[in-house]
């Protein structure tokens, strides 16, 4: 792996095995907060699933897997709704729980590894994934459709924003719809019901970078 994968403090990655992302740069998920936002962290909810919200398409309770600093399960959460955000990124869940404090927001939020969240011991209702799906390489995959599948109750739905390889400007680790639809495909239990292009906002782009939103069925 490249670069260190143990800080003075002991081990980077809590014992767990790191992810392609995490290989490739030599960091853990948590060094992306440690000297301000993240590039992917808008200070304020995703427009997506603003809208989603408000159509009504979430329904408790709610899992959002890979929450980072937690403003997409704010948002959720502050419609009345229950909701879990999970992440590896301790520093991110720290600022997440502040941020509910401030606010005065009901919503739970814990260390999570989406790869292994068949140890929540929990299942949920609707589920969101808004950027995580495309970190993966293609051998993980499997394995986290595998994981997403066993908190997703028969008949629930998740939501997955992940970038797309539409370009141009595209953000990183893009996906096709192919690898998105052959990923559940493969993984087995799931009911691809709708892959349609959208946009995901980031720091550095203006109007968003090419995604795809896919709404897939537990079945």
């Amino acid at each position: 792996m490249p670069g260190q994968s143990e800080s003075p403090a002991g081990d980077w990655f809590g014992g767990r095995r790191p992810t392609s992302h995490e290989q490739m740069t030599g960091l853990p998920w948590d060094a992306s907060y440690h000297d301000g936002p993240a590039p992917w962290d808008i200070e304020g909810p995703q427009p997506v699933i603003v809208r989603l919200a408000a159509e009504g398409r979430f329904t408790g309770p709610v899992l959002d897997a890979g929450c980072g600093s937690g403003e997409n399960t704010l948002h959720v959460a502050s419609l009345g709704l229950p909701v879990l955000g999970v992440d590896v990124a301790e520093t991110a869940l720290a600022r997440a729980r502040a941020k509910a404090r401030d606010r005065g927001i009901e919503a739970e939020f814990a260390v999570a590894d989406a790869l292994n969240l068949e140890l929540l011991g929990r299942g949920f209702e609707t589920v969101l994934d808004c950027g995580l799906f495309h970190t993966f390489d293609g051998d993980e995959r499997l394995g986290y459709v595998t994981s997403l599948a066993s908190v997703t109750e028969h008949g629930g739905t998740l939501y997955v924003l992940c970038f797309s390889d539409g370009g141009p400007d595209t953000g990183p680790h893009p996906v096709s719809e192919e690898e998105l639809r052959g990923a559940f495909a493969a993984g087995g239990g799931w009911n691809v019901v709708s892959v349609e292009p959208d946009r995901v906002h980031t720091r550095y782009h203006d109007d968003g970078a090419p995604a795809w939103l896919a709404r897939i069925r537990r079945t």
